[in-house]
């Protein structure tokens, strides 16, 4: 281990950069010295390989250097103020705001609730709080194996329901497809098995045959004039295939992604010449073809999906899209940071996370979400925002923020983001806390719908509000999200516990 392997990896850093980071090095290598991890390894290569982590998705040296230093005051080798002395309030307050709740008087579930609580808290305030902590976790994650039967379990579930789909929300597909991938033997270890004997099956059958499509795809493009793009393909991450090979009722048989071909172009009107060469020369499989460069997806994810017949027998998808779509699909948000920028971006990005805050925390945050750039989905929530109970604040968190989305509009084409499943009262209250309760009629898709019907993606959803209109007690039942279900029971005056079982 060196600070080199660390340093190479960043963008063009300055020699104060790198003189910061070596320091940074420097000290948590002394401050862990002679510690061991249950691997018995030394700790530090536990903090250096964090750091690696946070230098390959770019950020900046201050995110690097509380990478290396994150475990330092937990482990009671630094104090605050040695930190605060050798590299300022800002790096400071990323460590603590990383570093875990050592001394909190809960016991069980709730201390690891309040730990969570506190991680979004400062992650609210400053967003390369929670990088640092999805880069702490992977590699965490990377040596479970040393760690207790019983413990693997716990971390990797918490992996699997929180950490994993908070990486994939903030569209950092690098780390949230290896923190799937990593947890789920341990979660779900028959499901793994069996996903691994099916991919190496698939693969046998597909690879040679997608590699040769490949080239005739390149040969086509060429002929078009086309010559600035590159080709590779990408294999479907195993827990994501799990899933899908539930959603198609275990038939892998009509699962077509599991390998795809992926054209990088410099430009959007590339991207859509090759989707239309490939059109024009091999025939694309009905209700496949998916433009997220039109509409990206909730995590702003932008790619345009078509699946066609390639003429041998095969059927294959192709996703299209330019290299800087490709960079924010692997490090989404962290591909927009940088220690310069950081004041302008710390907030926008993470309005949502003030619904897990107190209100004089969340005020402010209300206040920050007005900007134009702020996802209308992060304005909702941070309207909604509430200190919430521990098990509540876990529950909604899945439900509201982790579940997969889909994308519904209004009249005019606003588009509203959802949790699948949900019905038209979600959608109302999405909007408005006021439509929703003076909801009087609905129509989707210019058809008259009942109120406990489930949305679609794509669907068109018209309101209809009369001042007399009130909520009543079913649509507690219709609502899936969290966020409807307490507008719902504020209205009718009904408290939680009065409607569990």
């Amino acid at each position: 281990m060196n600070v080199k392997e660390i340093t190479n990896l960043m963008d063009s850093p300055s020699m104060a950069d790198m003189t910061l980071i070596e320091k940074a090095y420097n000290i948590a290598e002394e401050a862990h010295r002679g510690v061991l991890r249950k691997s018995g390894e030394a700790y530090f290569t536990h903090v250096f390989e964090t750091a690696k982590i946070i230098a390959e998705l770019k950020m900046g040296p201050a995110t690097i250097c509380a990478g290396l230093l994150h475990d330092s005051i937990e482990d009671g080798v630094l104090t605050e103020e040695k930190i605060r002395q050798e590299f300022g309030e800002g790096i400071l307050f990323l460590v603590n705001g990383v570093t875990k709740l050592g001394k909190l008087k809960y016991r069980g579930a709730e201390r690891h609730i309040e730990s969570l609580r506190k991680l979004f808290v400062a992650s609210a305030q400053d967003i390369r709080v929670i990088i640092i902590k999805l880069c702490d976790r992977l590699h965490n994650m990377r040596t479970l194996q040393y760690v207790r039967p019983d413990k693997q379990k716990r971390i990797a579930l918490e992996t699997l329901e929180i950490f994993a789909p908070l990486a994939y929300r903030l569209s950092i597909r690098k780390l949230s497809r290896e923190l799937e991938d990593l947890s789920f033997p341990y979660v779900h270890p028959e499901e793994y098995k069996n996903v691994i004997e099916l991919m190496k099956l698939k693969n046998a059958e597909t690879l040679p045959k997608l590699e040769k499509f490949m080239k005739v795809v390149k040969r086509a493009l060429a002929e078009e004039g086309l010559t600035n793009f590159h080709t590779d393909y990408r294999q479907k991450g195993l827990y994501s295939l799990s899933k899908k090979i539930v959603k198609k009722g275990g038939d892998i048989e009509n699962i077509y992604d599991i390998l795809a071909l992926r054209i990088f172009t410099d430009n959007i009107t590339d991207c859509y010449k090759v989707l239309g060469i490939i059109h024009s020369k091999w025939r694309p499989l009905p209700g496949r073809i998916k433009d997220y460069i039109a509409i990206p997806k909730p995590n702003g994810y932008k790619s345009i999906h078509t699946t066609v017949f390639t003429g041998d027998g095969a059927i294959v998808e192709v996703q299209i899209r330019t290299h800087e779509m490709h960079k924010e699909a692997e490090y989404g948000i962290a591909s927009h940071l940088s220690y310069k920028e950081i004041k302008d971006s710390q907030n926008k990005e993470m309005g949502w996370f003030s619904q897990f805050l107190p209100k004089t925390i969340n005020s402010f945050f209300k206040a920050q979400a007005q900007n134009k750039n702020t996802p209308s989905w992060m304005m909702d929530l941070a309207e909604s925002g509430k200190n919430l109970a521990g098990e509540e604040m876990l529950e909604d968190m899945k439900t509201d923020f982790f579940e997969n989305r889909i994308f519904t509009f209004t009249p005019r084409g606003d588009v509203v983001d959802l949790p699948i499943d949900s019905s038209i009262v979600d959608f109302a209250y999405a909007i408005h806390s006021d439509i929703g309760n003076h909801m009087s009629s609905v129509m989707v898709n210019n058809k008259i719908a009942p109120l406990n019907a489930k949305l679609k993606n794509g669907d068109q959803v018209e309101i209809i509000v009369k001042k007399s209109a009130k909520p009543n007690r079913k649509w507690l039942d219709y609502a899936k999200t969290a966020m409807a279900k307490r507008f719902i029971r504020t209205a009718l005056n009904i408290k939680t516990e009065d409607i569990r079982p």
